[in-house]
């Protein structure tokens, strides 16, 4: 392949661009001026003023009402006309100022990122855009890239934003280790979450986020996680007994994403909720309100214009997108209001006992019972944008990946056979036939297999970074403060560089843990990035 010039098309041509931008607006500064003096100085019509196209000796005056300009179609009268041709001039002046700053950062911004390599672009409009897709086709042409840039190359989204793709662990480690306020989240596709998520873990940054990630890391104490395996062995039950049933019937394909997401929504229900809603057998309003939501963000990103709010919700995708949002959220907050009550009327100590004979604290009774170190709880609002978070970020992620690992493991039959194996070896004498937490160490094949697809397919593809100041690579290259930074999962799990034969579901050896070491290490695979 070979790589197309660095600068964006504009870059060329620059200089001309300037140029072009400019012309209207001087243009009409010569329009404006004139006029602006003709009309200031019309008091003394001893004094002859030259407009543009009338020539006039020094002998001669013109009359007053000649110089003075007829706006009578706007109302105006001279002094009026006056000052609206000053706030013109004005305006013309600064739109051309700005025009001009901006074209100068995007010329300085372009000269320096010459150092980075980019595949040819299709279009000089879109740039690379029609090459991102989140499809299969989308997905192959990031890992082909991986065969010619092997840490960073840059990409442009249209014609004139650019954004750099990490796809090396050495590279993606100097953004992830960096400080939140050198590299803080890149807002512009997630601020679409923002209406549904609210300051969750996933939208907030800064203080706010180190705050929120203080109070919830009880939520993940093994002791608290324990108790849900009972749940996920009931939920997947279900979908067993649901897919015995639809095969007695004949059916021989199931839409595998489909009922794994519904399992995954009615295991998330129930721990962060303690609510049953027994959506894997009826219909659930709420439950297809999420699913509704996701697929609208997920169709709403792939249309530029209709990122901006106001075009959004005057479309019927945007009004449909508000009233799922107005049902999750009265959900929550009736939940929310509910077991706050009972909290407050029992009190901690009361409610704590009663939980401890179900064997499980939910994930809002631990948001709820959170404190800070000046004893300061979470409000509702908070708790509400953690639990719709953990929502969207668990149900999702987790149907993916469990329906990829599937997918690998009736690619290889030989390590689905191991696999099972594996596993009734390991329940043979038990009754029941279920997995319990302290059984995940004693399937080290299975794991492996796990941890593979996960490389092959994270159900996380990329992350957006911003950089705040100009961040130094190892060979010396600098990414300019400002950029966008794309971490891409997916380009550094399949970067032949890091992973020889990155496309082939390798044997038993999951080599996560890179034999070089280094900076990178622990980011050479990393299917679901912390934070």
């Amino acid at each position: 392949m070979q790589t197309a010039p660095v600068c964006s098309p504009f870059l060329s041509c620059c200089s001309s661009s300037l140029i072009v931008w400019s012309l209207p607006f001087l243009l009409l500064c010569l329009q404006v001026i004139p006029v602006y003096m003709a009309i200031t100085l019309s008091s003394n019509p001893h004094i002859p003023i030259p407009l543009p196209g009338l020539r006039i000796s020094p002998s001669a005056h013109l009359p007053r009402r000649m110089l003075q300009l007829s706006l009578s179609w706007l109302g105006l009268g001279p002094m009026a006309a006056s000052l609206w041709h000053l706030l013109l001039l004005g305006g013309a002046s600064w739109i051309l100022a700005r025009i001009l700053a901006w074209s100068y950062v995007f010329y300085d911004n372009c000269c320096r990122l010459r150092c980075f390599p980019q595949p040819p672009k299709p279009n000089w409009f879109w740039g690379h855009l029609a090459m991102m897709k989140s499809n299969e086709e989308g997905m192959q042409f990031a890992a082909h890239l991986g065969h010619y840039f092997r840490d960073i190359h840059l990409c442009w989204v249209g014609p004139v934003y650019p954004v750099l793709r990490l796809i090396h662990p050495d590279t993606i480690a100097l953004l992830l280790q960096a400080p939140a306020a050198v590299a803080p989240k890149e807002m512009t596709l997630y601020g679409l979450l923002k209406p549904w998520l609210g300051d969750g873990l996933l939208l907030s940054s800064g203080g706010k986020w180190s705050h929120h990630r203080r109070m919830l890391t009880p939520a993940f104490h093994f002791d608290i996680l324990k108790p849900y395996v009972k749940i996920f062995n009931k939920s997947v039950n279900i979908m067993h007994a649901k897919w015995q049933r639809l095969t007695a019937k004949g059916i021989a394909r199931l839409d595998m994403f489909e009922h794994i997401s519904l399992m995954t929504l009615d295991s998330l229900q129930k721990c962060i909720f303690s609510f049953d809603s027994n959506c894997q057998e009826s219909p659930s309003k709420y439950i297809a309100a999420i699913l509704e939501l996701s697929s609208l963000i997920m169709k709403r990103h792939r249309q530029l214009f209709l990122h901006m709010d106001f075009l959004y919700y005057l479309t019927p995708d945007g009004r449909r997108f508000r009233k799922a949002c107005d049902l999750v959220h009265d959900f929550t907050d009736a939940v929310i209001r509910e077991r706050r009550r009972t909290l407050n009327s029992q009190g901690v100590d009361e409610f704590v006992k009663a939980k401890a004979k179900s064997k499980t604290l939910d994930f809002i009774d631990v948001l709820l019972m959170a404190k800070d170190e000046h004893g300061k709880e979470l409000s509702d609002e908070d708790v509400r944008a953690e639990a719709d978070t953990f929502m969207f970020g668990g149900h999702d992620t987790t149907a993916s990946g469990l329906s990829w690992i599937l997918y690998n493991l009736a690619r290889h039959p030989e390590y689905q056979e191991r696999c099972r194996q594996e596993v009734r070896e390991l329940l043979r004498d038990r009754e029941p036939q279920e997995i319990e937490w302290d059984d995940l160490a004693q399937l080290p094949f299975l794991t492996m297999c796990i941890k593979e697809s996960l490389r092959l397919h994270p159900p996380v593809t990329m992350i957006l970074r911003c950089c705040t100041q100009d961040i130094v690579l190892p060979d010396g290259r600098v990414i300019p403060k400002g950029n966008v930074c794309a971490i891409s999962i997916f380009g550094v799990h399949h970067n032949p560089s890091v992973w020889p034969d990155p496309e082939e579901l390798h044997r038993t050896d999951f080599r996560h843990e890179r034999d070089e070491g280094g900076a990178g290490a622990d980011t050479a695979a990393f299917p679901r990035p912390a934070g």
